[in-house]
């Protein structure tokens, strides 16, 4: 069904589509390119903001007429809808009279959710469905997963020596991991829409959670969970807005002081049996927060590793394993209660290992027993 063209084609519009990754949210990060008889003729991909869109781009750089041509989107073209910000780009590709739509994913958004594909149909535009569809469904898992599950992708950023431990007993932690690590976690950051910790962590290392290292064209928004307002105000987190506090039982009058600061505040209720922040109830709520969040990458110590976990709610670890040893009295990464049987482990895959300068980068994701994973396509 698909040539070797087609799969050059749709492995360009991917590679463009990164382009877009971390500043598109909570658009999906599209890549479009538009081709005439095997040649390149137009490219774009999905703008800050989310528009304007791939096929847009694509259609507003083409070299000669588009008229005829063959386009490769990584995702379904957009139809019309009532939170359209622009042209629908189904109906951008019927005017320029395209002669054949090449797109990897069904689009599950519920303003589009088939109707993009549905217009090409009935234009009479040859559309062929599905190529590379693993390869974009890995590349927008966070698009898919909040709009699929109404949650956002999570993933746990922890780093540790090779025996598993965070920091020594007396709490020195810096740094385990080495410089490149550091560089790579903010470049990391640069990718997801929001970095989250909890007020355990703000409190012992007043973190910034900001993107320093590496070239970046938007701050991701940073969220601290506490439950009881304890932050102070003079920690980083507060600085220069763009923060969030996700508070379970905090009380008004500090609540709205910190809203007078630029301080976003976002109650959640607690959970019935131990009365903390319902952490399934947060990750739905963060799904909807302003235009929804894609990605939250968690950086957080070993009590709120294990809540999450616990929780069900992380879908994939991304471990930075320093090449060094601390010992049975250091603090490890994850807080969970003593198992008594080996089927109650957590259970991971290995997706991803690789060198970060002197350490070992590892990416797994988990296997949560309610499946909340199978948003992405089958291979």
């Amino acid at each position: 069904m698909f040539s070797a063209t087609d799969h050059a084609m749709m492995a360009r519009a991917i590679q463009l589509g990164e382009l877009g990754r971390g500043i598109a949210t909570p658009n999906p990060h599209v890549g479009c390119v538009i081709t005439k008889q095997g040649r390149i003729i137009g490219e774009g991909f999905t703008q800050a903001g989310g528009r304007p869109h791939a096929e847009a781009m694509a259609l507003s750089a083409c070299t000669e007429s588009p008229e005829g041509a063959t386009i490769y989107s990584t995702l379904e073209p957009c139809a019309p809808h009532e939170k359209s910000r622009g042209p629908a780009c189904a109906d951008l590709l019927i005017e320029a009279k395209v002669a054949r739509v090449v797109s990897a994913l069904h689009d599950p958004f519920e303003g589009v959710d088939g109707k993009g594909h549905e217009r090409l149909r009935d234009a009479n535009i040859q559309l062929d469905i599905g190529l590379m569809a693993p390869q974009v469904g890995e590349q927008l898992k966070a698009f898919l997963a909040r709009v699929s599950r109404k949650r956002p992708w999570i993933t746990l950023k922890v780093a540790a020596t090779m025996d598993g431990k965070t920091a020594l007993l007396n709490g020195q932690s810096k740094w385990i991991t080495s410089a490149e690590s550091r560089r790579d976690v903010h470049l990391l950051r640069s990718k997801v829409c929001a970095v989250m910790t909890g007020i355990g962590t703000a409190l012992a290392d007043d973190p910034a959670l900001t993107v320093r290292d590496v070239p970046c064209n938007r701050q991701p928004l940073r969220i601290l969970l506490d439950g009881r307002l304890d932050v102070r105000d003079d920690m980083q987190l507060l600085r220069g807005g763009n923060s969030l506090i996700v508070t379970a039982t905090g009380n008004e009058a500090r609540a709205a002081e910190l809203m007078t600061r630029g301080v976003d505040v976002m109650r959640i209720p607690t959970e019935a049996v131990k009365g903390k922040t319902d952490l399934v109830a947060m990750m739905h709520a963060l799904a909807q927060y302003h235009r929804g969040l894609n990605h939250i990458m968690v950086e957080t110590g070993a009590k709120l590793n294990a809540s999450l976990l616990s929780a069900g709610v992380v879908d994939e670890i991304i471990f930075y394993v320093a090449p060094s040893i601390l010992g049975d009295a250091a603090r490890g990464l994850f807080a969970l209660p003593e198992l008594t049987d080996l089927k109650d482990k957590v259970e991971l895959k290995f997706s991803d290992v690789r060198m970060v300068g002197p350490d070992l980068r590892i990416t797994a994701t988990v296997n949560n027993s309610a499946g909340e994973a199978s948003c992405l396509p089958a291979s």
